[in-house]
């Protein structure tokens, strides 16, 4: 792995320039999303270690690997309104946990100490099936409250209204259960779509005036509205697991 991430902005007006002219090579768009020109490569030098370790975050090769220790994140240098974002993303760990901040205000990274995560933004879950598992094999009944598909949620003093607060889900066995509540803030996935860690997934998303709507493996599953701030930075969440985020594209509008 190469030399991780310093704490400070690095310069990067050449690769800047180099990701304007490159041709999208990220993963396939959905049908909903046009091709077209725009687009940004984004690799760990677009990011800056807010609080974790000399070992928390790696560009080892197209791949951003986060060890997931301490706790925390990796902010973008610039902070965004209206975009599309295209990346893949790996579990490497039974039950791994991370997500993808949107939104996050100056306030969210400002003086934030070691294992403690983002303080406010939208996230957009990145949540390894083993966790939903670990969580009914522990209480006896599917989890109530997320899913392991592409939850979607307001952190800390943020706000967002959910497309989908509440979903029934059908079991193997033909037998269904609630997650969520009417008055829940947290979006939940129309369809269950994740791979288990080891395998790759992908995730697209629009994030456009204070609305987010996800796209998982290709298909359109979550939305949220009505977002509070509806401009800032990017985040890539550590989160006690071992992931890999590859292939990460922007293009705004």
């Amino acid at each position: 792995m190469k030399n991780l991430l310093l704490q400070k902005a690095l310069p990067c007006i050449g690769l800047a320039l180099a990701a304007c002219s490159a041709p999208y090579g990220g993963p396939d768009l959905p049908d909903d999303f046009a091709s077209g020109s725009g687009w940004q490569k984004l690799t760990l030098e677009d990011f800056i270690n807010v609080n974790g370790t000399d070992e928390t975050w790696a560009q080892d090769g197209e791949s951003i690997i986060c060890s997931g220790v301490p706790n925390g994140g990796a902010r973008t240098h610039k902070q965004y309104t209206n975009f599309e974002l295209a990346l893949e993303w790996k579990h490497h760990t039974h039950a791994g946990n991370s997500g993808v901040f949107l939104w996050c205000p100056e306030q969210a990274f400002t003086d934030l100490p070691a294992g403690t995560l983002p303080r406010t933004g939208i996230e957009v879950q990145v949540l390894d099936l083993g966790y939903e598992e670990n969580w009914e094999s522990s209480k006896g009944a599917p989890s109530n409250w997320f899913t392991s598909h592409g939850d979607v949620f307001p952190v800390g003093a943020s706000s967002m209204t959910a497309e989908t607060p509440q979903i029934d889900y059908t079991k193997a066995d033909g037998s269904t259960y609630t997650v969520g509540s009417a008055k829940s803030s947290r979006s939940f996935p129309t369809q269950r779509l994740v791979n288990p860690h080891g395998e790759w997934n992908s995730y697209t998303i629009r994030a456009v005036d204070g609305e987010v709507t996800l796209w998982v493996n290709g298909t359109k599953v979550n939305r949220g509205f009505d977002c509070k701030p509806k401009h800032g930075f990017l985040a890539l969440e550590a989160e006690g697991a071992l992931v890999e985020y590859r292939n990460l594209w922007i293009r705004e509008f």
